[in-house]
């Protein structure tokens, strides 16, 4: 009934999709940035909050909260803070100078080669995280809700390469062969719909664990697992409460304040009232995000904590599963598979473009037409969406699980970019060879540490002392290697002020040959919204509040 269900709503958001946007010209590049600047607070803090949730969070999230209880939700508390120093400190820089792309942004602050360089560590990030990430936590979610090795007669081994690539081979089809017109109202529709199923899982979870009361359901899930209602992070965990002082806040500050997917829709705003209306009204409403994200994985802990078998990126498909009604499993899982179709389609069209305008049209073919623009853009779509195909069933072997994966392989490129970024804006002198080394050495420096240093000159000699002097319980050998080198968060920390001093040094023995001025275009009203300090001081007086209840 369930696979009915699913496989009806599904047909019917594709069918109003592609009624809605038949007549859009798809060799055209123009609606990649459609919209104008137009939005007012409300639509953009929706919109910041439907593009954020995805499936990524959904399992990855719930999945370490499984594993180590609540203390994860800093990657939900954290973001708030975040978009208050975004709405006080960047946009009002964004908006003055008109700014329509961040790669816009650098090209004009500093040249064309280090928005080039920029958007390769983009495609780069897209084609090794983001996409891969998108496929597999989609993957894992639908193969426990319709249990498709059952179906299929078949291992879940063998399940979850053939979801994989039918989740990629169908979003291919939307992203490379119909644009943004297949998906422009399907993506609308999914958001609203996952919102909603994603706040009855908990619900009904609760429900579940409760014997039909959900306020039993609470006490009971608190009264039996007290070590996972601890917020503060020890040093071997997956969030030690030090980083979030450290890498923690530039991690949230380059996805809410620099990544493209997400600051346009400011961007988008009338004015600079309505873009920090925007801000910070999600920011209020990203505080109760763990209930969407983390509490379900606490839920499945409680059921499910004592099956060998249950992983934590398996545990929330195993819990759609479980405790939702079969209607509703069905439409669940509809919005479901359409959100993973729409962060696939995004990021891969998103390629697409960068790829087609910035790379190609740039170096390959200076006089390209729109539409060799676009067919070229296609050609390397299909590839990178084979890549991705190929990377993302090997995410279940990375240690610490579908989100670490997600965060620590982000960190290669997203701390140079959000350095080039942030020195870019509050410096005049610094040229672009500054730029363009910090962008280098930022991402060698970082894989040099993260994958070369850190297991073979700490982890490994370390969990070898280990077992040389008898230690063989798995808890303690986890807790070493997790504490044998300095936590991800922290190195992106020491490696964002390194970046930042090779700039400012560039920029004292090379200084620029004129000062950067960035002018007023006078696009929208810049005037500041007089509220957004208290209410950025209340969202942080929130979070401080929350660590201070559950520490």
């Amino acid at each position: 009934m369930h696979f009915f269900i699913f496989i009806a709503f599904t047909a019917l958001v594709g069918t109003i999709a592609y009624l809605a946007t038949k007549n859009i010209d798809e060799t055209s590049s123009d609606g990649y940035f459609l919209g104008g600047r137009s939005l007012s607070g409300v639509v953009i803090a929706g919109s910041l909050l439907l593009t954020n949730l995805s499936t990524e969070q959904l399992v990855g999230l719930n999945g370490q909260a499984y594993d180590n209880g609540i203390l994860v939700m800093a990657w939900e508390t954290l973001a708030a803070l975040t978009m208050v120093v975004t709405a006080v400190v960047l946009l009002p820089r964004y908006l003055k100078g008109g700014i329509t792309t961040v790669p816009q942004f650098l090209e004009i602050r500093y040249d064309t080669m280090t928005k080039t360089i920029t958007s390769g560590l983009f495609l780069s990030g897209y084609m090794i995280v983001l996409l891969p990430i998108v496929l597999y936590s989609g993957s894992l979610a639908l193969i426990e809700i319709f249990d498709i090795p059952e179906l299929l007669n078949i291992s879940k081994q063998a399940a979850l390469p053939i979801t994989v690539f039918s989740i990629g081979i169908v979003g291919s089809i939307y992203a490379i062969f119909g644009g943004l017109k297949a998906v422009a109202v399907s993506d609308t529709v999914n958001a609203v719909g996952l919102l909603i199923g994603g706040t009855l899982v908990p619900v009904f979870g609760l429900i579940y664990i409760g014997d039909g009361s959900m306020m039993q359901g609470i006490e009971t899930l608190v009264a039996s697992n007290p070590e996972k209602m601890n917020i503060i992070g020890g040093p071997g965990d997956p969030v030690p409460f030090s980083t979030l002082f450290t890498g923690m806040m530039l991690v949230q500050l380059f996805y809410w304040g620099t990544n493209q997917a997400i600051i346009q829709r400011a961007l988008a705003a009338k004015n600079l009232v309505e873009g920090q209306k925007g801000l910070i009204y999600a920011g209020f409403i990203k505080i109760l995000g763990p209930i969407i994200v983390v509490l379900p994985g606490i839920i499945a802990y409680h059921i499910f904590g004592n099956n060998s078998e249950v992983s934590g990126d398996m545990s929330y498909g195993m819990l759609v599963a479980k405790v939702l009604p079969a209607s509703l499993l069905g439409f669940f899982a509809a919005v479901l598979f359409g959100a993973i179709l729409s962060s696939f389609n995004s990021a891969l069209n998103s390629s697409v473009t960068l790829f087609g305008l910035d790379i190609y049209k740039q170096y390959f073919k200076k006089e390209a037409t729109e539409k060799q623009v676009v067919r070229a853009g296609k050609t390397f779509g299909i590839g990178l969406a084979l890549l991705s195909m190929i990377i993302a069933p090997l995410i279940q072997y990375a240690p610490g699980g579908l989100f670490d994966y997600l965060q620590e392989i982000n960190g290669f490129y997203s701390i140079p970019i959000l350095t080039i970024i942030i020195v870019g804006y509050l410096t005049k002198k610094i040229p672009a060879i500054g730029a363009k080394v910090a962008l280098f050495s930022g991402s060698i420096l970082y894989l040099i540490s993260q994958f070369i240093i850190k297991p073979f000159l700490f982890v490994n000699p370390a969990l070898e002392k280990a077992k040389e002097i008898g230690i063989t319980d798995q808890i303690e050998l986890d807790f070493i290697k997790n504490t044998a080198y300095p936590h991800f968060l922290h190195v992106m920390a020491i490696l964002f002020l390194l970046n930042v001093l090779i700039m400012l040094a560039i920029g004292h023995f090379k200084p620029r040959e004129t000062d950067f001025e960035l002018e007023y275009t006078k696009q929208v009203d810049i005037t500041p919204w007089k509220l957004v300090k208290p209410m950025g001081l209340l969202i942080s007086v929130i979070v401080i509040l929350i660590y201070y209840a559950f520490s």
